[in-house]
């Protein structure tokens, strides 16, 4: 996917300065910034690598004046590091609703009760229980359990290994990362003055 620095500039109420037509296809920290990616400036400590960057664009602050020569289109919002966030969670979005990988993999369990949306991306060995609710586009990696009665919304990404226990619920557009544990116990133990534990 490519996008260009006047649409950064458009979705972000930002202003351009230099190449509106700059394109970028990937994301990267400033330092590391390449031909093609986008980064943003958030901490003055880095301003120097913004003269010796090669990425496309960077994402500065709104009164950021540079003390020397950029070759990297800039795009000047309030905050960068929160635009830069946003963008992130746009280009996931983006990412998940064109992927292509659709259907679900012939050594993974779904039980007949489950309720699968349409373009849904299920991976191999992955096990969805009964009564299970998995929105449209949503994309289900290898390895993920997900237990009875739990709902994940549209446009979700599980990534490999995450385990949901019975009655989760996920809302749209939501990134779980791998070996995720939703729903297991989470507030401690509460020992009881004879010793024991209430189950």
């Amino acid at each position: 996917m490519q996008f260009t620095a006047k649409q950064i500039g458009e979705f972000l109420n930002g202003t351009v300065e230099g190449d509106e037509n700059a394109q970028v296809s990937t994301l990267s920290k400033i330092e590391d910034g390449t031909t093609g990616a986008l980064c943003f400036l958030s901490n003055p400590k880095y301003e120097n690598f913004l003269y010796t960057t090669s990425a496309s664009v960077v994402i500065v602050a709104k009164d950021f004046v540079p003390t020397q020569p950029t070759k990297a289109t800039l795009v000047k919002v309030q905050d960068p590091y929160s635009a830069f966030s946003v963008l992130l969670d746009k280009y996931n979005e983006v990412a998940n609703m064109n992927s292509e990988e659709v259907g679900v993999h012939s050594s993974s369990f779904v039980h007949p009760t489950a309720n699968i949306g349409k373009n849904v991306y299920i991976g191999a060995f992955c096990c969805i229980e009964q009564n299970v609710v998995i929105g449209d586009n949503a994309k289900i990696y290898a390895q993920t359990y997900i237990g009875a009665d739990s709902k994940i919304g549209a446009q979700c990404t599980l990534f490999p290994g995450v385990k949901l226990y019975k009655h989760t619920i996920v809302g749209d557009r939501v990134t779980v990362h791998s070996n995720t544990v939703i729903g297991s116990d989470g507030f401690g133990f509460a020992p009881q003055k004879d010793g024991s534990y209430p189950e």
